[in-house]
């Protein structure tokens, strides 16, 4: 059996666990027989026997029916905590492509996890040799939801300054492939993200490939994608514009 698959099913079981565990003190807290709770929950007896021993595969519908039976809301949260198995297959050869553009002063850092103020992976931290700001680089193929992807840059670059190995100030990049829809939802935000990142592309571009000294600050940088490989384009595209 792989590690990946034993992991999972060790969570899975530890999850089941911690569930069973929580029910079970509930129901003792609130006075009430194992019999009780199940007739009023609808279940069988023996089936919430088993899941508050944590051995059983119960379904959200029993859960959330036995924890409201127990005067208990269930709440469900799901974080990024490590690196998913499906990736964007546009962002390995996009970061590759931002990497081998990097002059010497530069250091990169990819799939950096950071767990304050909330869980997730920076798809890639640029450090300065020099002590200058780092650098927190999320890579975006596509834009589904502006609002969002600008909450969890400002989150990630956050989380970089609370590792402490980076330094006390955190700058971000955004780094879009270019295509059709990409350069169309551009112009429509484009006062939005020119907020979140006022420098243009072309400063952030020579300042990266080592031909001006330092960083400029907060930038988008579009990528060109053909096949396995991309380029990263040392301006915005036209047809982005008014987006710097």
């Amino acid at each position: 059996m792989r590690t990946g698959v034993r992991e999972l099913r060790r969570r899975q079981r530890w999850l089941r666990s911690a569930i069973g565990r929580q029910l079970l003190e509930l129901r003792e807290e609130a006075g009430g027989t194992r019999a009780a709770t199940a007739r009023a929950a609808n279940i069988d007896p023996a089936h919430l026997l088993r899941i508050e021993a944590g051995s059983a595969q119960a379904s959200l519908e029993a859960i959330v029916s036995v924890a409201d039976v127990l005067g208990a809301d269930v709440s469900v949260r799901l974080f990024p905590s490590r690196p998913p198995r499906i990736r964007d297959r546009f962002q390995a050869p996009i970061v590759e492509s931002l990497i081998r553009l990097l002059g010497r002063e530069w250091r990169a850092e990819p799939e950096v996890s950071v767990r304050e103020p909330s869980r997730g992976v920076v798809d890639l931290v640029i450090s300065s040799r020099s002590g200058r700001p780092a650098i927190a680089v999320e890579v975006h193929s596509e834009l589904r939801s502006v609002e969002a992807i600008l909450r969890r840059a400002a989150e990630k670059a956050e989380g970089v300054r609370a590792l402490g190995r980076f330094g006390p100030e955190i700058s971000k990049l955004l780094v879009i492939r270019s295509t059709v829809r990409t350069r169309e939802i551009a112009r429509q935000f484009s006062a939005t993200l020119a907020a979140a990142y006022p420098v243009s592309a072309t400063a952030a571009y020579r300042a990266l490939a080592g031909h001006e000294a330092g960083w400029p600050g907060p930038a988008i940088l579009w990528s060109d994608v053909s096949g396995a490989s991309a380029r990263i384009l040392d301006r915005a595209p036209r047809r982005a514009k008014p987006v710097r």
